[in-house]
């Protein structure tokens, strides 16, 4: 939809925006806000922590956008032995410091609350509403980001927030746009909710096609495609996680059909003597596996010939699998690299790679493997202990086709779901920055 724009524009004076509407004002927040910084008690001291009432934001809270409830609660006495401070509702706070995406993340306060030392509180004056201040600071997250060294680590301070410039028109225009964008990004937002739901739904259909046809053979249609009979008969595995399989499949703990073997690297790796960007050999990292698909296409980096001479070499075509990490996620080379021992792999396995594979990327295998806290742990032995189904070498070949058929259908319904998600966001971006810079005229239809 086109909306209209205002009858006259004059420049902005500031580099944010290039140009406002003529009855617009532009001015810096420290002269329309009082900006303080919040405390954090003493954590090793009960008394301040215990049984608490007042609430206590945490820097993570700025993720919630709106927030109505407090990280956690602390006394009057905490409280009073530290530089806590009320913020009273409808205020804004934003996070001046904090991991990845944290600093210069903005929310506003649906409760009157305290926050810690990494947070800033920012109180409005009347002639400023907080929402419509809320809407400005969201479009300029990474201006705001870039006052303190963009992606870096350096924090802002009040005096950077102090100095943000922000485009003012009269309060019931601020009122007009702040209620026009609540009313648009939450269509939006609902319509993103359901397009992911709808992306969780097409992995999770993936994931069970995967597991079924591991574990119970080629659907009869897609079996006779493949010159098979489908299976009839089935036998109990005596696996949970298999269940019954067809009656012709061998059941035996992947140690038996094969070792299984873990990487190795030179040390200490960080030594540019065992890396050469023309080297011959790819070096293989754990997030080059994680990013990657079923097939690793290229990495970052290359290992001299020092380096492969001392590392474990995988040809193209062979499986290996994370074991710490992104642990349990098995990946095929389609180029001559080099792994570590976060990885094992199986040098003696005669049957489809792809078939392998797919295994393991249901992820069904590793229930009721043991666990370390809330991490799977894998090791050779474990991943040696897991008992498959294995079929001959033709049927493993024409599920492994079958799957790679059937699973990039879903894979392409999911990409394109993914597009329409990047385009929607690229589009509430889009019309905040519009609407915040009377770029647009929202006032009739905020009405």
């Amino acid at each position: 939809m086109r909306w209209p724009g205002y009858s006259g524009y004059k420049e902005s004076g500031v580099r944010w925006v290039e140009k406002i509407p003529e009855q617009w004002d532009t001015i810096s927040l420290k002269w329309v806000s009082r900006r303080y910084a919040g405390g954090t008690p003493d954590k090793s001291n009960p008394a301040y922590w215990e049984d608490g009432d007042i609430p206590w934001l945490n820097s993570g809270s700025v993720n919630d956008g709106y927030i109505t409830e407090p990280s956690a609660y602390i006394t009057r006495e905490g409280f009073a032995n530290s530089s806590a401070k009320w913020i009273p509702e409808n205020a804004l706070v934003m996070a001046l410091a904090g991991q990845g995406k944290t600093k210069g993340m903005v929310a506003q306060l649906g409760i009157e609350a305290t926050c810690n030392q990494s947070m800033a509180a920012i109180i409005p004056k009347p002639n400023v509403l907080p929402r419509y201040l809320y809407w400005w600071l969201v479009s300029n997250y990474q201006n705001i980001r870039n006052m303190a060294g963009g992606e870096q680590r350096d924090g802002l301070n009040l005096e950077m927030l102090g100095s943000i410039p922000c485009p003012l028109g009269s309060v019931e225009e601020q009122n007009a746009i702040a209620n026009f964008l609540d009313r648009e990004t939450e269509q939006i937002d609902t319509l993103v909710a359901k397009k992911r739901r709808l992306i969780a739904l097409l992995k999770e259909k993936r994931t069970a096609l995967i597991s079924r046809t591991v574990t119970r053979g080629l659907p009869e249609d897609a079996a006779r495609e493949f010159g098979l009979e489908p299976p009839t008969r089935f036998k109990d595995s005596g696996i949970e996680w298999l269940g019954e399989v067809p009656e012709g499949w061998a059941v035996k703990a992947v140690k038996w059909e094969t070792s299984v073997q873990r990487g190795a690297s030179p040390r200490p790796i960080d030594d540019p003597v065992y890396f050469d960007d023309e080297g011959e050999y790819s070096w293989v990292r754990i997030a080059d596996v994680t990013k990657a698909g079923m097939y690793l296409e290229d990495t970052e980096q290359k290992l001299s010939e020092l380096g492969s001479s001392l590392s474990v070499k995988m040809q193209p075509g062979s499986l290996f699998l994370s074991i710490a990490g992104t642990v349990g996620k098995p990946c095929i080379t389609n180029i001559k690299c080099c792994i570590h021992d976060g990885f094992v792999y199986f040098p003696r396995w005669k049957g489809e790679p792809r078939y392998l594979y797919y295994i393991f990327a249901s992820g069904e295998p590793y229930k009721g493997l043991g666990k370390m806290g809330t991490q799977l742990n894998l090791n050779t032995d474990t991943v040696g202990s897991i008992v498959i189904g294995i079929p001959n070498d033709e049927e493993q070949l024409a599920i492994a086709n079958y799957l790679d058929h059937e699973t990039a259908k879903i894979d392409r319904l999911v990409e394109k779901v993914e597009a329409a998600i990047a385009c929607l966001q690229e589009y509430r971006t889009a019309l905040i920055t519009a609407a915040v810079t009377g770029t647009i005229d929202v006032r009739e239809a905020a009405a």
